[in-house]
């Protein structure tokens, strides 16, 4: 594929250098299936996901396992077979989408007051450490230090203290309220605690990639509304969403916002028509 066919290119912080078939499913879950009465066949889904380079093999592996996890069900119908959204899957896919759709519409103000922790995890409990990395980072938390995490939000103490909770470490752990003081630079600790620089290539990467493409016909605009979407539920995990202040001066994220929301609508109406002719009306 060329050009607007290609896969964009917002690939830094991916766990994974290909397009997993499974989070891939799920983004046409949630772009596709979800507001519909009609459940989909099975041949629609494998064909939108070969659409995008996905195997038959690999796409029904992935409805199997997404099946396995509970979120989807198949329900036979003759000889094919439609998948229905358990109400466990339609939950987690309108969570989603609220998360997606509702990222970066507004920028939080901000006080200039920060929440600090202090967490310990002995250098031997590697795993331990990674799930407390991946849950206070997913909450927005940065760490400038080693066993030092801060968030300028600080009503973000009670998600904190759950997550300390859950990991069994909230014995041990400490946390403080207080504004940044004279020694040291605020900009200087907000750089060590987030990697604001290749967050900010990754969003004009986005707005490169989609800001001027232009698919040509519906089965196109279906292919790149999909890329559109699968590429911008990434970010969530990504940003912490700071406040203005914090942000380098004409922040990259403000203008991916715009290009999401106005691409989305723009290419709307013509993906969910060529995926309503895909799923034989």
């Amino acid at each position: 594929m060329e050009g607007s066919e290609a896969w964009p290119r917002v690939t830094r912080r991916r766990e994974m250098s290909t397009v997993s078939a499974r989070s891939l499913l799920m983004t046409i879950l949630g772009e596709y299936v979800l507001a519909r009465e009609r459940p989909p066949w099975t041949s629609t889904i494998v064909e939108a996901l070969n659409a995008d380079g996905v195997e038959e093999k690999a796409a029904r592996q992935a409805l199997a396992r997404t099946a396995a996890d509970g979120w989807i069900a198949s329900e036979r119908d003759g000889r094919r077979v439609r998948w229905t959204l358990t109400d466990q899957g339609r939950q987690l896919l309108t969570e989603g989408a609220e998360r997606i759709f509702g990222f970066g519409r507004t920028t939080p103000a901000w006080d200039g007051r920060w929440l600090m922790l202090l967490v310990t995890v002995p250098e031997t409990r590697r795993d331990l450490r990674h799930r407390l990395r991946t849950r206070l980072t997913w909450a927005g938390f940065g760490t400038p230090d080693p066993g030092v995490w801060i968030n300028p939000d600080p009503a973000r103490e009670d998600e904190a203290r759950e997550v300390l909770r859950d990991l069994d470490l909230d014995q041990g752990a400490m946390s403080f309220t207080a504004a940044h003081g004279m020694i040291g630079s605020q900009a200087s600790m907000v750089a060590r605690a987030w990697d604001l620089s290749t967050l900010e290539a990754d969003y004009e990467e986005f707005v490169t990639t989609f800001g001027g493409a232009m698919p040509d016909g519906d089965a196109a605009t279906l292919r790149t509304q999909t890329r559109l979407v699968h590429e911008w539920r990434r970010f969530p995990f990504l940003d912490p969403r700071l406040p203005r202040e914090l942000l380098p001066a004409d922040w990259s994220g403000a203008k991916a916002v715009e290009v999401f929301h106005a691409r989305h609508a723009e290419w709307h109406e013509a993906a969910q028509r060529e995926w309503a002719a895909l799923d034989g009306g």
